[in-house]
């Protein structure tokens, strides 16, 4: 029952409670007639009265034979009996009255009523509805939000760099508007999309783009509405967003964050009938259920595809894994002249420079660094936003920001400018490392006292095993300047021998670069990083075998570190002479930094 209907049975019981209360006593006025008091003694008197029948505040009577304007039944209240003779003994004509307490009766029942339903209102309601249980007649009904073309304002020309994905769903979409046309081969429409990818690389952006461009409804909800805190009420919420989407076909629904409702099963725990497995199995079900011919989709989004139950990924439920990866060089430079296209900018912009400062960004990196260059200019009184301005936003973005007010001592100082000279030197001297773009002594983040910029000249998606090594050897730039120089190590390179150990191991235990051409650890498909996965993973391999990996990754550190020594060895003088310019100017431009004697690659 919806709640129209709830209202009008209210106002149809209401209206015949008065109606059964007036009814009831009309008909009562009309038997008895009133007559006052001192009649009532007359009559009395005069032997007329038949019979009475005595109240707390009325008498009711039966007259011998009728009288005029009074019949046979009559009424009259009740009067003190010394004040009636007073009065009589006077020729006083007197009657009694009844003080109307009908007021008073309906507040005594509706007061507290109104109460109760107040307190529900305002206290309990808000309460259960944290609870999921807001609304007792709603609650098994669906959250999702509904929208139509005009709604989002969002299409496929605001979503840029994901080009093979928007052919995907852009298919959909045509499929949704003239099924006759695309179908007219015996093809039929995909059950479900699932797009995987990193967060941040625009899925949620893509699913609003197809609301933009379909001329279907759209429902739009998160995994984490379906499930609640009593069992079975996920279940019901996914029956009735199915039945409402049945009846609105054709269709699209959009479920956000599927792996909040979609987890894998386990087996032991709770057992198979807690909230989130009842709620993974109705989904299953309706997958099942709903014949694609019918115009409904199901569209989803995730970044964490590892830990989907493999039922749901199977063919016929969801038919399409569309990736939604960071996107490439021409991606980024797409993806940055739509958000280009809404702040000022100055003559000496160039898309294709600061989507070579940003690899590995994603949409949502872009445009947050567009924002902050943007802030920047602002701060600086601008006229328009600068390319000086997008190099500092991309230092905030991936060094933090500025601590200028953290004070060094000058033997600390020199350190860390000998450090990063030690980085940008080995990364000048050896090839196929990335150009050096910046180097500084000024802290920023939580924790680095300085930092290296390197600038990829292209996208690179295969490396080799020199380069993975001369990558090594340049993270050991910076320890191996502390060591000539000063005949010692410091902590400041704790981060560069954390990532040096990682690509030494990856060499060993994935890319077959240590011991023969054999793998020992499976590839991570975590899009979320090393922290989605468990801590601890048991291992296919012998004590005997992971102490030669060990020694293998040892082996491949302690040589980077030779070449990088071999390398700062030779240009001590480059080395002291960039470090007293660091000193002195803190920041270095790739121009400015001074280049090695023996450099290989610059």
């Amino acid at each position: 029952m919806n709640k129209k209907s709830q209202i009008n049975l209210l106002y149809f019981m209401v209206t015949m409670l008065v109606l059964l209360t007036f009814q009831s006593w009309w008909g009562e006025r009309q038997s008895y007639r009133p007559i006052p008091y001192s009649q009532f003694q007359t009559l009395l008197v005069e032997g007329k009265i038949e019979e009475v029948r005595i109240g707390l505040n009325q008498i009711r009577g039966t007259l011998r034979v009728a009288a005029p304007n009074i019949g046979r039944q009559f009424v009259t209240t009740r009067v003190d009996l010394d004040l009636a003779e007073d009065l009589a003994k006077h020729g006083v004509r007197f009657a009694g009255t009844i003080e109307s307490t009908l007021l008073r009766d309906l507040l005594s029942w509706f007061l507290p009523v109104l109460l109760f339903f107040g307190i529900w209102m305002f206290v309990i309601r808000k309460v259960a509805e944290r609870q999921g249980l807001g609304g007792m007649m709603q609650v098994g009904k669906s959250k999702a939000k509904v929208y139509v073309e005009t709604d989002t304002k969002v299409t496929f020309d605001d979503v840029a760099g994901v080009d093979e994905a928007k052919a995907e769903l852009r298919e959909i979409v045509d499929f949704l508007k003239d099924p006759d046309t695309h179908g007219r081969l015996g093809a039929r429409i995909p059950k479900g999309i699932l797009l995987v990818g990193p967060p941040g690389t625009g899925k949620t952006l893509l699913a609003r783009a197809v609301a933009g461009e379909a001329a279907v409804p759209f429902y739009s909800i998160s995994g984490s509405e379906f499930v609640e805190m009593f069992v079975g009420l996920g279940a019901a919420r996914v029956r009735d967003l199915f039945e409402q989407a049945r009846q609105h076909k054709p269709c699209i629904i959009f479920i956000d964050e599927l792996d909040a409702l979609g987890k894998a099963r386990t087996i032991g725990g709770f057992g198979g009938h807690d909230e989130k497995e009842q709620t993974l199995n109705q989904l299953l079900a309706e997958l099942d259920g709903f014949d694609p011919r019918e115009g409904v989709v199901l569209l989803a989004a995730t970044n964490r595809p590892e830990i989907l139950d493999p039922a749901l990924l199977r063919a016929g439920r969801f038919d399409r894994q569309v990736l939604v990866d960071r996107p490439d060089r021409p991606g980024r430079i797409a993806i940055l002249k739509v958000h280009l296209d809404k702040v000022t900018l100055g003559d000496d912009i160039d898309a294709g420079a600061i989507a070579g400062l940003t690899p590995g960004f994603t949409g949502a990196d872009l445009a947050n660094l567009v924002n902050e260059a943007a802030i920047i200019a602002t701060r600086r009184d601008g006229e328009s936003v600068s390319m000086e301005d997008f190099t500092q936003a991309v230092e905030r973005v991936v060094a933090g920001l500025e601590k200028r007010s953290r004070v060094l001592n000058p033997h600390e100082r020199s350190v860390v400018a000998h450090h990063e000279m030690g980085h940008a030197l080995v990364a000048m001297s050896l090839p196929g490392a990335d150009p050096v773009h910046k180097i500084s002594i000024i802290p920023r983040g939580t924790g680095a006292l300085g930092y290296t910029i390197q600038r990829p000249t292209e996208d690179r998606f295969l490396i080799t095993r020199s380069e993975l090594e001369n990558r090594i050897a340049v993270l050991l730039g910076g320890r191996v300047a502390e060591d000539i120089i000063f005949s010692e190590v410091s902590t400041g390179a704790a981060d560069d021998l954390d990532k040096a150990t990682g690509i030494a191991r990856d060499m060993v235990t994935r890319f077959g670069m240590g011991l023969g051409n054999v793998t020992y650890e499976p590839q991570r498909q975590a899009f979320l990083g090393e922290a989605a996965m468990p801590g601890w993973q048991p291992h296919d391999y012998s004590e005997e075998t992971a102490r030669e990996i060990d020694c293998a990754v040892r082996d491949l550190v302690d040589k980077a570190y030779e070449t990088a020594k071999s390398v700062l060895t030779s240009e001590r003088a480059t080395l002291e002479q960039g470090a007293a310019m660091l000193l002195e100017k803190e920041t270095l431009s790739g121009e400015e930094i001074p280049r090695p004697k023996a450099a290989q690659y610059s």
